[in-house]
């Protein structure tokens, strides 16, 4: 489980198909080992990753088809900067909202411009997944746990402050670039338990 709270930008160093897989390696942010074994999950966009050997300054990851298509991992250049989250501990501070790792899908930079002294995001997604975003609710984007505003039938906005712009790689975007989306589990859970209540007439 993450937070949506990156810990430090890592550096794509290469994506390469291999036999089974494709490999993916980072340059690591880290100035400690913990949680760089082998098994351990890492939070790579607001994707969960799993290290394939011990990682020190170099993080080495098996990517699959499925995550290549769900993800923008695969769209990565050399030297492109990404998101990194390890795992929150047990008794760890929850200072995003539950994030499981589990990119739902892809969106797409429509606006990202000044406004004031203010930075405006506005994103683009599928309509199917509109119905999880309320005004003022919680979105992973990128790994990045941020503030829905603006919700509309195709689109929601966000507004950035300088300390998400400093520690992240959202200040690198432009419009038609892809981001990862997961959006709240609570509000996915609500509708799977809600639709059995609906269809039985007892809503």
């Amino acid at each position: 489980m993450f937070t949506g709270i990156v810990e430090g930008v890592g550096k794509v160093i290469s994506l390469d198909e291999e036999e089974q897989s494709w490999c993916f390696k980072l340059d690591l942010p880290f100035q400690d080992r913990d949680g760089l074994d082998p098994g351990a999950s890492l939070a790579v966009n607001g994707c969960c990753l799993t290290f394939r050997e011990q990682a020190d300054k170099i993080g080495t990851f098996d990517l699959l088809e499925e995550t290549l298509s769900r993800t923008n991992l695969g769209k990565l250049k050399n030297g492109d900067l990404v998101n990194l989250e390890r795992p929150v501990p047990v008794g760890g501070r929850m200072g995003g909202h539950f994030v499981s790792g589990h990119v739902d899908g892809l969106g797409e930079v429509e606006v990202f411009e000044e406004r004031g002294k203010n930075l405006y995001l506005q994103i683009s997604l599928p309509s199917e997944y509109s119905r999880f975003l309320v005004d003022k609710g919680c979105i992973c984007v990128d790994g990045c746990s941020l503030t829905v505003c603006d919700v509309g039938p195709d689109s929601f906005a966000i507004w950035l402050i300088p300390h998400t712009l400093d520690k992240t790689n959202l200040k690198g975007k432009e419009v038609g670039d892809s981001v990862n989306l997961e959006f709240d589990i609570l509000a996915k859970y609500v509708e799977k338990l809600s639709f059995p209540i609906v269809d039985k007439g007892l809503g």
